[in-house]
């Protein structure tokens, strides 16, 4: 096995160094410190092998054994059973039984995992030596829930001189001018919405609670209600009560495409909220409804927003966010902020979809407990919820998200 041996000034600059010339799935084999330095020993890519070490089985071959394999046998592991290996290789022919091929193959990935991990400590180690107030600034981003790209970019704009007091400061404010909100141009001016999302996040409790407020501030002529929630069992007539309680006009229709002819009809109401069936992002036929349903909004001169629950896992917002894209939202609702128990992803999804947030909305009393979305308050409470529930980034979870930040 051919190797090479890499020095540079700290590990930063050996990886660097070893991607650049090696590629992306050079094998470290070793490293150790020399004097003000670091010394990085590396299996170069498509070296010949020496033959000995196929005739131990993997479970026999020692540490260094496995970190040869790996850099000289994936041609091997690739090749399909029965295949002829190229001349050229010094083992083409050695048989290889099925089975053990496999479990080599499988343990060569374990190991390559292993000592990926390993190299993403040492990094994030050393990296936390020669920036100690950038590493502590990405710690307190992941306490937040923020995703590591996210995180990332915040850390990265920030001046290279500045006291860790100030940083956080500064991190937080940026944070904040990533959030997006439309403010309560909804209640002032009124529109044409209809509210999207997935089912149980809170969509007909969001009308209610904007309709209220409206009817509070504006009173009950220039409203009107519109139910297509065909699906659930009861949505009409919970509408209906609505409509009734606030004193305000309620439709209810069989399907989407009646809304042309009766926002027609309604061109004299200044807001008209419109509550639709919730569906699982995962639906087959979410993508052929989301379509059908935005030209029927580009027609009527429609907004749709989505409706979101700060409660769901970053995940599934994210998922939320990507299959309901194909209603081209124009901002987002979020519900049940009571019920967050970390809203570091919510704002992680949000600002990677690059979509406004216009209402939050937290516990059930109606109309109090809607606000319109300021991102400062969001920021503030995210980094609250996570001192409240005392949320904490070990080391391992840190060198696995910015293990590899150069």
């Amino acid at each position: 096995m051919q190797m090479k041996t890499y020095t540079a000034r700290d590990m930063r600059h050996a990886l660097r160094m070893i991607r650049e010339e090696q590629g992306p799935d050079a094998v470290i084999l070793s490293t150790r410190q020399i004097g003000e330095g670091i010394e990085v020993c590396v299996a170069l890519e498509g070296a010949a092998p020496e033959p000995a070490p196929l005739a131990a089985t993997a479970m026999e071959a020692p540490v260094a054994d496995f970190a040869q394999l790996l850099a000289v046998s994936q041609p091997l592991v690739s090749q399909p059973l029965g295949a002829t290996p190229p001349a050229e290789a010094p083992f083409a022919a050695a048989p290889v039984v099925a089975g053990n091929d496999a479990q080599l193959g499988a343990e060569l990935r374990s190991m390559r995992h292993l000592l990926e991990w390993q190299m993403s400590c040492l990094a994030w180690n050393d990296f936390t030596r020669r920036a100690p107030a950038q590493a502590q600034l990405l710690k307190e981003l992941t306490e937040i829930g923020l995703a590591a790209p996210l995180a990332n970019e915040l850390v990265a704009e920030l001046p290279p001189d500045l006291g860790i007091e100030e940083a956080q400061r500064r991190l937080l404010a940026q944070l904040t001018r990533r959030v997006p909100v439309t403010g309560d141009t909804l209640l002032e001016q009124g529109g044409r919405i209809a509210l999207v999302g997935p089912t149980g996040v809170g969509k007909t409790t969001m009308i209610a609670k904007l309709a209220a407020r409206w009817v509070k501030r504006q009173g009950t002529r220039d409203i009107v209600l519109i139910c297509i929630d065909d699906q659930r069992f009861g949505a009409h007539e919970q509408l209906r009560v609505l409509g009734r309680l606030l004193g305000v006009e309620c439709l209810t229709l069989e399907s989407a495409a009646q809304l042309p002819e009766y926002l027609a009809r309604l061109s004299r109401h200044r807001l008209v909220l419109i509550d639709t069936a919730g569906a699982s992002p995962r639906d087959p036929a979410l993508a052929d409804r989301a379509v059908q349903f935005e030209q029927i909004a580009l027609r009527c001169g429609l907004e749709i927003w989505l409706t979101l629950s700060a409660g769901a896992q970053a995940g599934v917002l994210e998922e939320a966010l990507q299959c309901y894209a194909a209603f081209a939202p124009r901002a987002v609702l979020l519900t049940k902020l009571d019920e967050a128990a970390s809203l570091g992803g919510t704002l992680s999804a949000l600002v990677a979809a690059k979509l406004p947030l216009a209402y939050v909305s937290e516990g059930a009393r109606i109309p109090e407990d809607l606000m319109p979305a300021r991102a400062h308050q969001i920021v503030s409470r995210a980094v609250a919820l996570a001192r409240v529930n005392a949320a904490s980034a070990h080391d391992d979870l840190l060198a696995r998200r910015f293990g590899s930040r150069a």
